[in-house]
């Protein structure tokens, strides 16, 4: 006689996820490419890439490059801008049963609040993620997420243009994450994410040249993982609101990982480009997971190491 099917279902402030299983911004597109592999409905939610207000060109190429363990990117929030994401992306991503949560990227306050205010009046977003951490960007971003004083205005700017749930993308890229993240709960974000790149660079020895343009890129993939793991955990020590971890998350047990030290839902990045499909088999080993201990709820894991 086994147990019920256990219960997958996760909240992230207004968001109904039917389990904890997303997709980090700017690994899976606007879903149109995924979409070819597998159904995405059967995932949590999908946070897109990052949308600014104007198009963004993005850095010089080459952009990426692989690294033991995980790659860089300095990609440089290339989009198509606001207008083309209303128009084009969202109408193919309202198809689909799961909930849309936008990365919001600006070079100044301002253009989040623009961002922000424009997407509270579209159809079909179920929230927000504001990006104050990319790594790559000259001008922007960086500078948010360095402090927690930058961080509460971006977030307060935000939050008087927007009813729905916001999530704030926290970076490695600090001394102290706990600070940041309690200025951006006190600043009215419902939730938080957590880890974007840590900084990196290549060097390639016979070219005696960098391997990025940019020279510096986000690193990404298991390599960084023990680091987001110990953010995660300090940072659900500190706040009240749910985590979403992510941090080289490669399989269901390093999601599991991730629940184990706070995480309420998890976040697949660079796994979606070594095997297009590892968000839903971690959907599906999560589920296995909590049969084989005999779990009924995922919200039972969270937060339970000791």
């Amino acid at each position: 006689m086994g147990m019920n099917k256990p219960d997958l279902s996760v909240k992230i402030g207004n968001i109904n996820m039917k389990n904890p299983v997303t997709v980090a911004s700017g690994t899976f597109g606007f879903g149109q490419e995924m979409a070819e592999f597998y159904d995405l409905s059967l995932l949590g939610a999908i946070v897109v890439k990052g949308t600014s207000l104007e198009p963004w060109a993005g850095n010089d190429y080459p952009r990426t490059c692989e690294t033991p363990s995980g790659m860089l990117n300095a990609i440089g929030l290339q989009n198509d801008g606001l207008d083309n994401f209303l128009s084009e992306k969202l109408p193919f991503l309202r198809r689909f049963d799961v909930p849309v949560i936008v990365n919001v990227v600006g070079h100044s306050i301002e253009e989040y609040a623009a961002v922000a205010a424009a997407l509270d009046k579209a159809e079909g977003i179920a929230g927000l993620e504001i990006n104050i951490s990319c790594p790559n960007v000259k001008e922007g971003c960086l500078v948010f997420g360095a402090t927690p004083e930058g961080a509460a205005q971006v977030v307060k700017a935000v939050r008087e243009k927007t009813s729905l749930t916001l999530i704030t993308k926290l970076s490695p890229n600090v001394t102290d994450v706990v600070s940041i993240a309690k200025a951006a709960v006190e600043a009215g974000s419902d939730a938080i994410s957590l880890i974007n790149t840590l900084l990196g660079t290549a060097i390639d020895p016979w070219k005696r040249k960098f391997r990025l343009a940019n020279i510096t890129g986000g690193l990404s993939g298991p390599a960084v993982k023990p680091v987001a793991l110990r953010m995660v955990y300090q940072v659900a020590q500190a706040v009240d609101v749910p985590i979403i971890g992510m941090g080289g998350i490669m399989n269901a047990m390093d999601a599991i990982e991730f629940m184990l030290a706070g995480a309420d839902a998890i976040s697949v990045g660079t796994g979606n480009f070594v095997n297009p499909m590892a968000a839903v088999e971690i959907v599906k080993g999560i589920e296995d997971y909590l049969v084989a201990t005999n779990t009924p709820n995922v919200a039972s894991i969270v937060g339970a190491v000791s």
